[in-house]
């Protein structure tokens, strides 16, 4: 239902072309206030319908930015603590189904992603620059540092928050 790239390494090009020469932590420092606006300004109802029939409604991406929080702070846990972890992909779209995130309250989900993202950047900032360059290996991307997952979750912010704008507009219009 969402976004994706045609292939694994696809995903993550795309990710760091969108973050290009931004630094990554003001992108995820500001996230969670835009994600916060984008709810308050917007009714429950356009913020829970789907702008296309298969594709998410902004509850929903707020949902899996939500589990993204989630699943890339395990993955810095992961290359922070073990040596050369495997990092398990994730089938999107099943954990936003399964978990019914359009059924939930979208400031709720924007708080838990504010608490978790807010743990996490803690634990980002503390990384040292050696610990940066320590690595995973994705079992479908290969091996990727954590200044490279760093950099992939700031542009993956961005790809959302673009795609929340798209999605609203295209609700909006039919009104």
């Amino acid at each position: 239902m969402s976004t994706t790239a045609s292939t694994p390494s696809a995903f993550r090009d795309r990710m760091l072309q969108l973050l290009g020469d931004r630094d990554p932590f003001d992108v995820l420092t500001h996230t969670a206030g835009a994600l916060a606006s984008i709810v308050r300004q917007h009714p429950m109802a356009v913020v829970r319908t789907r702008p296309f029939p298969g594709k998410w409604s902004p509850n929903e991406v707020i949902g899996h930015l939500v589990d993204s929080e989630w699943v890339y702070g395990y993955r810095l846990r992961l290359i922070l603590c073990e040596d050369h972890p495997t990092i398990l992909g994730m089938d999107q779209d099943a954990w936003v189904a399964g978990q019914r995130h359009n059924d939930r309250d979208p400031a709720d989900l924007v708080e838990t992603f504010r608490m978790m993202r807010q743990f996490n950047l803690t634990l980002w900032k503390q990384a040292s620059p050696a610990e940066l360059q320590r690595t995973g290996n994705h079992n479908e991307r290969g091996p990727e540092s954590l200044e490279v997952v760093l950099r992939m979750l700031a542009g993956h912010d961005l790809n959302h928050l673009g795609q929340l704008t798209r999605n609203i507009q295209a609700v909006r219009q039919r009104e």
